[in-house]
């Protein structure tokens, strides 16, 4: 019987809203959770959103933190002693690589939100360099060893086909957020959230836009990276690395919201502004194409005059706002919690009830 299921989070992306709303959306199917943390610790704004789900911090790296695979090895001892001693029926690792040299305990479900390999071709336009082709190896061994593997888009799984080999066919699970839609006043601003400093999230090309639009261009995120990475901008707002609720209390003030990434298996703050009753300005790359066809603009990540143009397009005509509005906030509202938790529910379900002898 499905009772407990370990999740592995870091603190520095997406995952980290990813697991916490996973567990949550556990709950309601009667299983339990343990959120297992690796790199940077949280703050204590984000160990107060875990609520009742116990966190446990490992201290073990990521992997693209590191410059060589070995740093990485000690991590499967770690986690098969948490789920040793806490009883997992299931482990859901959202890194394929901390896969590599578990002992066969229980199922293991690997997600991929992202990898360095599928960034690097969406971004630089090349294949990885040598010295990084660990990264694939990695990767490849974690995608073996797992009884089955889940990505956010079907965008996503072509990108990984495009890099692995022999994988298996991921279940596709898109993302989800519990975020509660919103009717308040809306002020004269454009917003985009991200981690500005991953030249991925494509800021720059907002900052050129934005010397053409009369309305603050708002970029809500970090500036600065794990590794050293630093952004700069010249004519768009950056208040910085915010709490999520107070991203939130952006998003319900815009009436724009921007997306120009280079790179997005998913894009969860995208569905959140959608939710709060924003308009949407998207890069036009396949994952954005998937999941918002007919319910935003499109620009692509290179044209700023095409940025500046539709986001003054969108300023200047309220009724195109509105019909945008309505047409992104119905999409987003498919992207419910229930609906992840019920699919991931089941997938976890018929991996333990195969993994019981007859």
């Amino acid at each position: 019987m499905l009772r407990r299921v370990l999740i592995t989070l870091d603190a520095v992306g997406g995952v980290w809203r990813y697991a916490i709303d996973v567990a949550r959306g556990l709950e309601a199917h009667g299983v339990d959770c343990l959120l297992v943390g690796f790199g940077s610790a949280p703050d204590n704004a984000q160990r107060a959103e875990c609520g009742r789900v116990e966190l446990v911090w490992t201290h073990e790296p990521l992997e693209w933190t590191v410059s060589h695979s070995a740093a990485l090895d000690r991590g499967a001892d770690t986690l098969a002693g948490l789920a040793r001693d806490w009883h997992a029926d299931v482990l859901h690792l959202n890194l394929p690589s901390q896969a590599c040299g578990l002992p066969d305990l229980c199922p293991v479900v690997v997600a991929s939100h992202s990898c360095v390999p599928t960034w690097w071709r969406a971004v630089q336009g090349n294949e990885l360099p040598g010295e990084w082709a660990w990264h694939i190896e990695r990767n490849q061994a974690g995608f073996q060893r797992a009884d089955a593997a889940v990505v956010p888009s079907h965008s996503h799984a072509a990108a990984l086909n495009a890099v692995y080999h022999r994988l298996p066919p991921p279940h596709v699970i898109y993302n989800a957020t519990g975020v509660a839609p919103a009717d308040e006043p809306k002020e004269s601003l454009v917003l985009s959230a991200g981690r500005w400093w991953d030249p991925g999230k494509n800021g720059a090309v907002l900052d050129e836009a934005a010397a053409a639009v009369p309305w603050p261009v708002i970029l809500a995120g970090p500036l600065q990276g794990p590794n050293g990475q630093h952004a700069a901008f010249r004519h768009v707002r950056t208040p910085g690395a915010l709490p999520h609720k107070d991203i939130l209390v952006l998003m319900r003030r815009a009436p724009i919201f921007a997306a120009p990434s280079r790179y997005e298996p998913f894009g969860l703050a995208v569905v959140e502004a959608a939710i709060c009753g924003a308009a949407l300005v998207l890069a036009d790359i396949p994952t954005f194409r998937e999941l918002w066809r007919d319910a935003a603009l499109f620009v692509s990540p290179d044209d700023s005059r095409g940025w500046s143009d539709a986001l003054n397009a969108l300023a200047e005509d309220s009724v195109l706002r509105g019909r945008l509005s309505a047409a992104s906030g119905a999409r987003a509202r498919q992207f419910t919690l229930s609906r992840q938790s019920a699919q991931l529910h089941a997938l976890y379900s018929t991996l333990t009830t195969s993994a019981v002898p007859a």
